[in-house]
Formats: structure tokens, C-alpha cells, sequence
């Protein structure tokens, strides 16, 4: 029996689920959500600091490692990924940043009118139930719920401000304010003490609608074409492979490594690389999986004479009052993400703009490798982290596949520092994060640098140690790239595949630019303007 939708949508994951959503709220469209995860319907997704443990399990994350990237001295770089509903939106760390105005001004100077801050501010609005209320840059009632937690962040969180005040920072009251430049405390995706991924707020209530079929375990194989328009997706589900059909439109949602790897297997991409994995050429797209982007982060752990959350979560009956706590009111520590503090700031008074992202954590992990790290097992002192990545940086990398084989990861190569502005940013973020440390009230309650430690020293010593340590705060951008140009773009800017008809991608891969900052709130925006591009279209062509 053939099945048959107004649209198929590839993903549930952030915007696939906003999609879902905003396609089927006239009662009439019918909507297929594909998703190759399963259930959401987990603790460690669902309570806030559980994220830790869903960074490494493979039933719901992609678990994706990187080429050696010689930047970092010839290592790997481990990526997890959402392979679950609500996608990396359901593993991350639910802080709500919508990056810099200047960031979408540069999106619409680069071609790609109607991209602007001005233009996108809407959409970020529509999104909102923000706890600040509805404001010429805020908005309320809208599906995501935003949290101030700016009352409930731990004590710490105001001394860092304080250092960096001392240094001259602007203090930001509201990180997502068009003037948001400066340290400050961070907003989350919460609600009620409960992750406000777009599953929660987006899905679930359009699944009540009874137009929106949600199919988990569901993993896209291929798009199906019509000469060279998207009529279809084949995918497999268990043992089974499946083929179901669009009225309207195929929407790939999948993320910046599995949209452009669907391309890919597809047909859609650069045509000698297809053609010598023996993939028959629909379209040859050759920025298909280029212009990768993503943020570099490192951390300085510092221990303190003052207690940190460390001493709250890591003694069994701070546990057990953490939890009593979270079941009376759900509130406390275990409601938020331990990434509270941090801003935006200039590495220099005369940098022409915000370039460097702050992370201030009052918890440490020093005594266990990454692999093993869990939230609620901090180190046995007190200590906090201090972290930092270039806002912008301008290194590229690709992804590409490795066969023919759908179930074959792909080639990802980040080549992180291959610019001499990032390089540069490095060595800045570094020094900043020093600067911050020796400069009271922070240094006042710092008893020792534990990592790097204080010997290390000098420009050098500094960009050394940042390639043997940094790492990536998981945000890659910009392989289906949004432009003008099919040479170098793969969308236009109603995020049309070029080449073909009948084809879209919506998510994170269509940013022409990575913006500055963490990248979920974007992609919702990027999302809801998106749905309301496809009803237009739709309309006009009624």
C-alpha cells in the first residue's frame, strides 16, 4: 500500500519538529516526521542536569569521532549528536542564545536577503514563552518556553560577573538582548524544571492534532525523484526497507551531518565524488557537505576556597537533597544545566565586535576523562571551570561520505585552526580567561590552577596547550550552506535545493555563517521562518 502526505520531513530533531508543528496547524495538511532514534521519553533527557549521561549512549546519540585533525596535533574530536527525538536538542545543554544581530546582518550582506537581524527578530519572538515577558525583543505565549534562571544560578555565577566587571566587561542582564554584549547569566530551555526541547514544547502538541505521524526508528536511506523532482523517501524501519511519498514537499531536517549525507546518497553532491562511489549523478552540487563550521572550546579548572556545586552533587546526601528538592518543587540544581554563567565579550577595547564566548561553570570534572564524565559525579573538591570559544571562527571543513552504504558513517573533518585569525582568537581566549582568574573577587578565592596549571606560560606554551586540550562544544554549521551562488551555495534563500524540485533543508546546515554562540535558538528561528516560507509558497501556487 502506498503511503502518501502533503510533506515528509526528514529528522525530528530541533527544526524537524518545529516544521511538524507550524505545516500542520491548519487541521488539514497531513505531515510525516521521520526519525531514525527512538524515544525521548527518558529521565537523563527529560531532568535538565542528566544530559552528562546521554552524551555517550549509543541508543540515542550518533556518537559520531572525526578525522585526525592536524590543527589539534593529528587528534580526533568526539561528536555526539541527537539520534533521538527532539535530536541534539534533546542532548544539549539547553542554553538559549540567539547569537549577535550583526551575525544575520552578515547573513543578508552575503546575498541573502531577507535574513537580516531585523527580518529574523520575528521569528525569534514567535518562538518565545520567555520568562522576561513579551518586549520589542522578546517574546510570550509562543511554543519554547525560555527561562531566566538568573535568581537560582549558584552564588559563584555573581563572582565571576564581579571579575569581569573589574576587567571592564559590560554586564549583560539579558545575553539575548540586541545589546547583549558583556558577561552575564545564561538563559535555558526549561519548563517547570523540565527540558523545553522543541519535542516537548513543538511535537507533542501537534501530535495531539492527529495530522502529524511521528515514525522512530525510521532511518532515511534515500530521497526518491521524478525526473528531478522529490516525489518521495525511502528508509528502513527494523528489517523492512520503505518508500513513502510527498504531495508537496520533501523537507530533510537531519542536521548539519546527516542532511548533507542524504544529498550525498541521493545523488546530490560534488559529481566525481559520487560517481567513484559508484552513487549515479542527480545534480552536481559540489558545496554539498563543504563549508563546515563549528565552535573550539577550552577549559581552565580552578580550585577555590569557597564551596562550588561540587560539594553539592558529589557527596551521596548532596544528592539526596538535590533530588528532594528537584521532587518538591523542581527546582535547585538538578533543574538547570551547569553551564550558568558566561557572555559575550571583545578579546581587546578595539576589536570591532563581540569574538569570544565565556563559560563559567561552578563545577569540575579534572579526575576522569571525558569518556566517563557524568554531571552528578563531580571532582571531590571545591573548584569551578573556566571556558571560552571564538565566536566566529573562520577555519572550514567538510564531510563526506566513505561509501555507498547509508548505514556507513560519514568522513567529518572539522580542520580546526587552519586560519591565522583563529589561531590568534586562541591564544586571546586564553589570556582572557587568565586575566579573569587574577583579577579579584574571582582570584580572591582561587587556591590553584589545577589544568593547565600555573607553569604553563608565554603565547606559545598557550596555543600549544590549546591544541592538545580543545575541543568542540558541539555546534557544526553550514554544510548545506544558504546563498546565491549553486557553486558554492546548496540553497537558495527560501532554502530550495538547487539543481532539483520539490526539496528543502531546514536546520543548522543552512547557515551561511556559524553565528555567535550556541546554535539551537537559531535553528528554531531558522525553523519557524522556514515553515512560514513553505505555507507562502504553497498559497501562491493554489
Amino acid at each position: 500500500m502506498t503511503e502518501t502526505f502533503d510533506y515528509v520531513i526528514v529528522g525530528a530533531g530541533t527544526a524537524g519538529c518545529v516544521l511538524a508543528n507550524r505545516l500542520s496547524a491548519d487541521g488539514k495538511t497531513r505531515v510525516l516526521l521521520l526519525e531514525a532514534g527512538g524515544s525521548d521519553q527518558t529521565v537523563w533527557i527529560q531532568l535538565p542536569i542528566g544530559y552528562g549521561r546521554t552524551f555517550f549512549d549509543r541508543k540515542i546519540n550518533w556518537m559520531y569521532d572525526t578525522e585526525a585533525v592536524p590543527g589539534l596535533g593529528g587528534r580526533e574530536s568526539y561528536w555526539p549528536r541527537g539520534k533521538v527525538i527532539g535530536g541534539s536538542g534533546s542532548i544539549n545543554a539547553m542554553v538559549h542564545v540567539r547569537g549577535q544581530p550583526h551575525d544575520f546582518d552578515d547573513w543578508a550582506a552575503l546575498g541573502n536577503a531577507g535574513w537580516g537581524w531585523n527580518d529574523v527578530l520575528p521569528y525569534f519572538k514567535q518562538a518565545e514563552d520567555h520568562d522576561l515577558g513579551e518586549s520589542a525583543y522578546h517574546g510570550a505565549g509562543g511554543p519554547q518556553h525560555v527561562t531566566d534562571i538568573s535568581a537560582h544560578a549558584h552564588p559563584l555565577c555573581q563572582t565571576f560577573i564581579a571579575a569581569g566587571k573589574a576587567l571592564h566587561l559590560p554586564f549583560a542582564p539579558d545575553l539575548n538582548a540586541p545589546d547583549g554584549e558583556g558577561v552575564g547569566i545564561y538563559q535555558i530551555n526549561t519548563r517547570k524544571g523540565r527540558r523545553a526541547s522543541t519535542a516537548n514544547e513543538y511535537l507533542r502538541p501537534a501530535l495531539r492534532n492527529g495530522h502529524v505521524t511521528l515514525r522512530t526508528k525510521s532511518h532515511a536511506t534515500r530521497i526518491l525523484f521524478e525526473g528531478k523532482r522529490a516525489i518521495g523517501v525511502e528508509y528502513r524501519h527494523g528489517t523492512s526497507l520503505k518508500q513513502v511519498w510527498a504531495r508537496s514537499e520533501i523537507i530533510l531536517s537531519g542536521g548539519s551531518i546527516n542532511s548533507p549525507q542524504l544529498l550525498n546518497l541521493s545523488g546530490i553532491g560534488r559529481a566525481d565524488h559520487l560517481k567513484s562511489l559508484g552513487i549515479e549523478v542527480l545534480s552536481d552540487a559540489p558545496a554539498v557537505g563543504q563549508n563546515m563550521q563549528d565552535h573550539l572550546a577550552v577549559s581552565y579548572f580552578y580550585k577555590t576556597s569557597v564551596p562550588t556545586l561540587n560539594d553539592e552533587l558529589r557527596p551521596l546526601t548532596g544528592k539526596i537533597k538535590a533530588g528532594l528538592r528537584y521532587l518538591w518543587d523542581r527546582g535547585g540544581p538538578l533543574s538547570m544545566s551547569v553551564n550558568q554563567g558566561g557572555g559575550f565579550v571583545r578579546s581587546h577595547p578595539d576589536a570591532p565586535r563581540v569574538n569570544l564566548q565565556l563559560y563559567f561553570s561552578p563545577v569540575s570534572y579534572t579526575g576522569t576523562p571525558l569518556s566517563e564524565r557524568k554531571l552528578l559525579n563531580p571532582d571531590p573538591f571545591s573548584a569551578f571551570l573556566l571556558s571560552f570559544n571564538s565566536c566566529r571562527p573562520t577555519s572550514r571543513g567538510w564531510i563526506h561520505l566513505k561509501s555507498a552504504d547509508p548505514f556507513e558513517y560519514p568522513s567529518i573533518q572539522p580542520n580546526y585552526l587552519t586560519t591565522q585569525l583563529d589561531i590568534e582568537e586562541a591564544i586571546a581566549g586564553t589570556r582572557m580567561l587568565r586575566a579573569l582568574a587574577r583579577t579579584s573577587p574571582l582570584a580572591d578565592i582561587i587556591t590553584q590552577e589545577l589544568v593547565p596549571g600555573a607553569h604553563l606560560q608565554g603565547d606559545d606554551a598557550f596555543l600549544e596547550d590549546f591544541r592538545q586540550r580543545a575541543d568542540t562544544v558541539y555546534h557544526p554549521t553550514s554544510t548545506c550552506m544558504m546563498g546565491n551562488d549553486p557553486k558554492t551555495a546548496v540553497v537558495d534563500t527560501r532554502l530550495r535545493v538547487y539543481g532539483v524540485q520539490g526539496l528543502r533543508v531546514v536546520d543548522a546546515s543552512i547557515f551561511p555563517t556559524i553565528t555567535s554562540g550556541n546554535i539551537n535558538a537559531p535553528t528554531v528561528m531558522v525553523a519557524e521562518k522556514a515553515a512560514a516560507m513553505i505555507l507562502e509558497d504553497r498559497a501562491d501556487k493554489a
